[in-house]
């Protein structure tokens, strides 16, 4: 007799920042530990049969994958109230019945390991840490700022330092949020130049 119970999927819905976004979060991990994917069309969704099927509901405009969440933003002529359930429980029933999230992570995307010292990362478009201070940013940023940007139902990207000014990429939720330009200066900037002395700005590109 199989005594193993197999743990039912849960799927709540959480507000972000971004009034355009919202975060639906699982009881169990999506994607590869540290790693993160957007979708901002169809087009792009070549290996994440989830996104795909996000995006055949007309008021998706775009997908972001992290850790245990996917962050859904939506067109701006419909309101919250009218598609959060439906989306929870499409997500909850799509991954019960045991299909694919993501098969093959974008090209652009940064497995990042929690242990920085010992990373085994992947840098494609992302420019990886060369020089002490660039590895004190990374360090900064992984272990005080990305657990709260993903709380949020976003991420931030390490993309360069270049004569005191560090430059992040905002993705999901932070990508395009009215409230990210006060969190960069008054919150990332403040930490950084309080714990890396050579920063003097903090500078974002949104995708």
């Amino acid at each position: 007799m199989d005594t193993l119970v197999k743990r039912p999927v849960i799927i709540y819905a959480e507000s972000t920042p971004n009034p355009s976004s919202m975060k639906f979060v699982a009881n169990r991990l999506l994607v590869q530990e540290g790693a993160t994917a957007q979708y901002l069309s169809k087009a792009e969704t070549k290996g994440a049969p989830l996104a795909a099927k996000l995006f055949e509901f007309p008021f998706v405009k775009a997908v972001f994958v992290a850790s245990n969440f996917v962050t859904v933003s939506k067109i701006d002529a419909i309101q919250w109230e009218d598609i959060t359930l439906e989306l929870r429980d499409f997500i909850r029933v799509y991954i019960s019945e045991g299909n694919e999230i993501i098969t093959e992570l974008p090209v652009t995307e940064v497995p990042v390991d929690n242990t920085f010292t010992a990373k085994k990362e992947i840098f494609t478009e992302h420019a990886a840490p060369s020089t002490e201070v660039e590895v004190k940013i990374v360090e900064m940023l992984e272990q005080y700022i990305r657990p709260a940007v993903e709380g949020d139902g976003g991420s931030i990207t390490f993309k360069s330092f270049t004569d005191g000014v560090v430059t992040v990429q905002l993705r999901g939720a932070c990508s395009g949020c009215p409230s990210s330009t006060v969190t960069l200066k008054g919150g990332i900037e403040t930490l950084l130049k309080r714990m890396v002395p050579e920063v003097t700005e903090v500078v974002a590109e949104t995708v």
